[in-house]
């Protein structure tokens, strides 16, 4: 039995005792209802905010898409969020506790009688109240199965489209279901091969689940079931009644005339699905060791094996002491770090990497974007060619597009009581998942035996809510990516004993010539209504080893070998349902102690964050693998039993996991900040990028201030986040150093100088990309933010690239961008996006501009760059890259796209909300924030 399971039953016992029939009570007969469950008390008295835009309701008829194309119409609800989300960017500066509603959501339980705008109830024993604020859907079931019933329901109400849509998705059939345009065929080459099942695979996690986490893995298989039941129902329901989402029309599903067609049914495996999407894009962590390996060895050839491995450590920043934290009392949690002497590591030889081929048998327009426009009828042209750019367009998902870097998400701010005005302590948090319309997550409350909370879930995973508010305590996560993906090489082999090459499907495992096993998916698309792409089809094809998914091929000391990418998440995409079974808990969660032991039952990698009314609390969740002893988990390293997990059964792909304890943990702190940074001393980073600036210090430094101000509010938390949400990170802790270097001696070419003033007076200012006025579409400082965008990927390459050459800067900056700005469209985030300021060399510029200047450095870089290391010639370069960016005009810095003509500033960095059906939203303005949110304060406890 997997450790994990042990600790499970261990913990959980007592609880499991206490719930008793009500955890097994779960039948799906519509039988007797239960008696009503005794009222619940809201103990946040109206100190609990959220918000989520653009709006809950995210389904649209056909007559409403029609509407929305043609008027600019929008169904009830869907935008109703939009414009108070929008609005904290002008009013968050007035902000007042009294003020908060006009830009948040009441989220206090149930719906005052005024209030209620509608009442279903789609069985006896369950009601969906929806109020007129927001339409949310408010579930109050006297039976564990009625209660799950109608999360089901309701998500089909809310997002029946959406949950297609990442069904098929996550199962790798993206172009067969909703069109071949070229996008759509990203997106799935790009997520399948990272989580590749058989039907079988996807049945077994179930199975798994329901036969091997006791009580609660019976009753969560359960309630998925209710869950399904209930998106069933409603599919029924709308196809019958033709009131099903518009877009089942407009991709050729069903015929609008006559009715014929089907929504195919959902099914348990399908949630497996979605798990592994949801999960494996934000709470992965780890990987991408081999792009490590060709960094390194371009390191090594550059300035030979021990000078070239310092300079790319100093680069990595394992372990960055000038690093943010978010429990910065001085407490380590040691995991994942640099051996001091690695053993089993496995660097290819030079010039012989190559991608394990995906996509093959292409026909017609697979791998183009030709298109043959059906005739369309003339009630539907106006809808015709909406998803001709794709369902998602390339780069909108964290992970997805070309040159993808996993994207950390979220932040989270909280103060403990002692630092507030209340003496309660306050959070402001929430997940940044992009902007859709409609969103990956949707809100609701569940209220039934042994439910009680309110807040978002993934659609298709609804069955309990992920992020939100208890009874008396409210929880929130950011994405943590702490190293739980490891890469093996496997050593190629033949059965017949014969020379193997690159392209043998066999390999070494634990002595034995064993078949690699293929996967497959084969997709095929004709044109619709909504996307016009040619008729194609292709196939993609994974191998499948015991050590995970090959994902190159290589030579190490000139024998073939393959890369393989093993994740410990990978057969269970759907085993945290357990933690968030006990987060809905009311009798599980009593306090942070046992907040804490159930995010810890969350397998994914996040950092997870509790208030109540008497403490503040911190857990970095995740299935962090015990490796073997001096292993270097930051490069491949060799697939033999010596260098395996400790523990490792390929079978289930368990091992033995860290323990409670050395997860990342904290109760009581003054306060935290997170926003995807280093959690704790010696808790190594998976990748590059945690170093001396992260945008982690634009939250760590206001919250740091406040709490030394004390008297705490949620308004004044409030500002601090929204404050940060439109600083530009470089304009804030990087212009300071440039300007010291620039300003050495007088600027004697006019216009240089007058672009440097203009730099200053913005970073005097507070380095903000904010209107002048509500709805002036121009930024106050537009100038200096219009220089700084065109001159930081200059000075980056003008300050390293010299020194580095091109080959290491190439390998370097393929391992993490240098910029990744509300405009930098290429970057990770994609354009529209809000997420900016995490990916970036922020570090590295920092450091190596201090070492130019003589000032203090721990965890310096290797080598000093700029200039050769020389203040004058750094000067020079610094001035040199700069003329070049005064001279760019802002049509080249903004080069515009299908939203923005060139050269509009405003519109390139704006939050646009990607259309996953037919209905569009308008631009707002850009902010690094949350896309969920919530503002909470207790002010009493059970």
């Amino acid at each position: 039995m997997p450790p994990r399971t042990v600790t499970f039953r261990a913990a959980t016992a007592a609880a499991v005792i206490a719930l008793g029939a009500t955890l097994l009570a779960a039948s799906p007969q519509a039988g007797a209802a239960a008696a009503e469950p005794a009222p619940v008390t809201d103990y946040c008295q109206g100190q609990c905010d959220d918000i989520l835009p653009p709006g809950e309701n995210g389904n649209a008829t056909l007559v409403e898409i029609l509407g929305n194309k043609a008027f600019g119409t929008h169904p009830a609800h869907s935008d109703d969020q939009l414009d108070r989300y929008n609005g904290l960017v002008a009013g968050h500066t007035g902000l007042t506790d009294q003020k908060l509603t006009e830009f948040f959501n009441d989220a206090s339980f149930g719906v005052p009688k005024d209030q209620v705008e509608s009442v279903t109830s789609p069985r006896d024993d369950v009601t969906i109240t929806r109020d007129k604020a927001s339409g949310v859907p408010h579930i109050n079931g006297t039976t564990r199965y009625g209660t799950e019933f109608g999360a089901g329901f309701a998500a089909g109400q809310d997002r029946l489209w959406l949950m297609d849509l990442f069904r098929h998705i996550g199962r790798g059939e993206l172009t067969s279901f909703a069109g071949g345009a070229l996008a759509n065929q990203g997106l799935e080459q790009q997520f399948w091969p990272q989580a590749p099942y058989t039907e079988a695979d996807l049945e077994a996690q179930v199975e798994y689940i329901r036969t091997h986490e006791g009580a609660r893995g019976e009753q969560a298989m359960a309630d998925a079931q209710a869950y399904v039941d209930g998106i069933n129902a409603y599919r029924d329901k709308s196809k019958n009644g033709r009131y099903f989402p518009g877009e089942y029309v407009l991709t050729g599903k069903i015929d609008a005339i006559t009715n014929v067609g089907e929504i195919q049914p959902f099914k348990l495996t399908d949630l497996i699905s979605i798990a592994s999407v949801v999960g494996g894009q934000f709470g992965g962590g780890g990987g991408g060791e081999v792009t490590a390996a060709l960094s390194l060895l371009a390191a090594q050839q550059k300035y030979g094996v021990a000078e070239g491995t310092k300079v790319w450590e100093s680069f990595r920043q394992r372990e960055d002491p000038e690093a943010v934290l978010t429990v910065h009392d001085g407490t380590s949690f040691p995991y994942a770090g640099k051996p001091d002497k690695a053993r089993g590591t496995a660097l290819p030889d030079s010039g012989s990497v190559t991608a394990e081929p995906l996509i093959h048998d292409r026909t017609g327009s697979a791998g183009t974007d030709r298109k043959t426009p059906v005739k369309a009828p003339a009630a539907l042209k106006k809808a015709q060619g909406i998803y001709d750019d794709g369902v998602i367009p390339e780069g909108s998902l964290p992970g997805s597009g070309s040159g993808a870097q996993r994207r950390g998400m979220s932040n989270a701010l909280l103060v403990s009581g002692e630092h507030t005005a209340s003496g309660n302590p306050i959070a402001v948090f929430g997940p940044q998942t992009g902007y859709f319309a409609p969103q990956l997550m949707m809100l609701q409350e569940l209220q039934g035996p042994g439910i009680s909370a309110r807040g978002v879930s993934f659609a298709g995973v609804g069955m309990y809510i992920q992020m939100g508010r208890g009874q008396d305590y409210a929880w929130s996560a950011t994405s943590a990516a702490q190293d739980i993906t490891d890469t093996y090489t496997v050593d190629l082999c033949e059965p017949d004993g014969s020379t193997p090459t690159k392209d043998s499907t066999h390999y070494l495992y634990r002595g034995t010539c064993t078949a690699m096993e293929t996967l497959e998916r084969t997709n095929s698309w004709t044109p619709t209504v909504a996307d016009s792409t040619a008729k194609g089809s292709y196939r993609m094809q994974v191998r499948r080893t015991n050590y995970g998914i090959v994902t190159h091929r290589a030579t190490v000391g000139g024998k073939p070998v393959a890369y393989t990418s093993l994740r410990s998440t990978y057969r269970h995409e759907a085993d945290s349902i357990i933690g968030f079974q006990m987060l809905n808990d009311p009798s599980y969660v009593t306090d942070a102690a046992s907040f804490q032991q159930a995010a810890s039952h969350i397998d994914y990698a996040f950092n997870w964050f509790y208030a109540d009314s008497r403490t503040a609390a911190f857990y970095n969740s995740g299935m962090n693998p015990v490796r073997a002893a001096d292993v270097d988990p930051a490069l491949p390293v060799r697939a033999e039993r010596a260098y395996e997990w400790q523990g490792y059964d390929p079978a289930a792909n368990t091992a033995a996991y860290t323990p409670f304890a050395e997860h990342p943990h904290s109760s009581g702190q003054d306060y935290y900040i997170s926003w995807n940074n280093k959690q704790a001393k010696g808790y190594a980073a998976a990748g590059f990028g945690l170093s001396a600036v992260h945008r982690g210090d634009l939250l760590d430094q206001r919250v740091s201030k406040l709490v030394e101000q004390g008297g705490v509010t949620r308004a004044s938390l409030t500002r601090a986040m929204a404050e940060a949400a439109v600083t530009d990170l470089r304009g804030e802790q990087l212009l300071p150093e440039l300007l010291k270097v620039i300003r050495s001696r007088p600027v004697t070419d006019p216009e240089l100088n007058a672009a440097v003033q203009q730099l200053e007076s913005w970073r005097a200012a507070g380095s903000q990309r904010r209107e002048s006025s509500p709805g002036s579409h121009a930024y106050t400082h537009a100038d200096a933010v219009r220089i700084m965008d065109a001159w930081w990927p200059k000075l980056v390459e003008a300050e390293f690239r010299p020194g580095l050459g091109d080959d290491l800067y190439g390998a370097l900056t393929a391992g993490l961008a240098t910029d990744e700005s509300p405009a930098a469209s290429h970057g990770p985030s994609g354009a529209h996006s809000g997420s900016a300021f995490q990916y970036g060399w922020w570090g590295f510029v920092d450091k190596d501009l201090r070492q130019v200047l003589g000032r203090p450095v721990k965890g310096p870089l290797a080598r000093t760059y700029c200039g050769g290391g020389d203040a004058s010639g750094c000067r020079d370069a610094l001035l040199a890259s700069l003329k070049q960016a005064v001279a760019e005009p802002a049509t080249a810095v903004y080069p515009g796209d299908d939203n923005c003509k060139a050269g509009e500033q405003w519109c390139t960095d704006s939050i646009i909300h990607r259309p996953l059906g037919g209905i569009a939203q308008k631009a707002i303005h850009w902010q690094n924030r949350p896309t969920y949110q919530q503002v909470v304060e207790f002010p009493a406890h059970r």
